[in-house]
């Protein structure tokens, strides 16, 4: 992770060069951002590299089973919940595709600012015989649009930037190669707004999802 600030925006860019995969160090620097941007910035805006967001979690982790599993997605339960709970305002500029993980991504954010062209959104994890972790289950149930849900979370249907937007996994959409100044001033926009206000009303619009995530922490 690359983190920079103008004292407005912080700027989380996440590029290992292959998928941004979401295993401990990419936890851990999400999180180290988030505490860094409440004392260093008034937003955070979170960037991928130059046509992916993120393609999920690590899948070394994920094959060696057991043990391994099970603390990383304790680490990411508490990613997720100090995302959808952060104070500030919440940017993503969705460079890419973004499935599995990288879609919960998108869904424990405030605004989502999607990259036009051929990328693929969504939950993949039935296609891949999978089920869902608890804060999944909580942030596809409250941040999808009803009309999407069995597509996306029972079906597996991978979705276009635009069906993206409609599914409620992206608020907008711009070109490829302005998505992260468009997202940043989004975000800067953002941060004009009263900081006590906007934290106690993100909390209050998020109650139901913050508590059951807060369950598992």
């Amino acid at each position: 992770m690359e983190f920079d600030s103008d004292g407005t925006v912080a700027t989380l860019h996440f590029d290992d060069g292959k998928a941004n995969a979401i295993g401990h160090a990419f936890i851990d620097d999400i999180v180290l951002g988030l505490s860094r941007a409440q004392t260093e910035a008034r937003a955070v805006l979170i960037v991928g590299r130059d046509g992916l967001l993120s393609g999920g979690f690590d899948l070394k982790v994920i094959n060696e089973g057991g043990d391994a599993v099970r603390v990383m997605m304790t680490k990411a339960a508490d990613m997720f919940y100090q995302l959808l709970t952060h104070p500030q305002p919440v940017v993503i500029a969705c460079t890419g595709h973004a499935v599995a993980a990288g879609a919960f991504l998108l869904l424990s954010a405030d605004t989502r600012i999607g990259s036009q062209g051929d990328f693929k959104i969504g939950l993949n994890e039935t296609s891949i015989g999978s089920s869902f972790p608890e804060f999944g289950i909580q942030l596809a149930t409250s941040r999808l649009n009803p009309a999407y849900l069995t597509r996306s979370f029972v079906q597996s249907e991978l979705f276009s930037p635009p069906d993206a937007v409609q599914a409620g996994f992206l608020d907008g959409l711009e070109p490829r190669d302005l998505v992260v100044e468009r997202a940043w001033l989004r975000a800067q926009k953002l941060s004009e707004l009263p900081q006590k206000a906007y934290a106690q009303n993100k909390r209050d619009s998020r109650r139901m999802a913050i508590s059951a995530l807060g369950a598992l922490q």
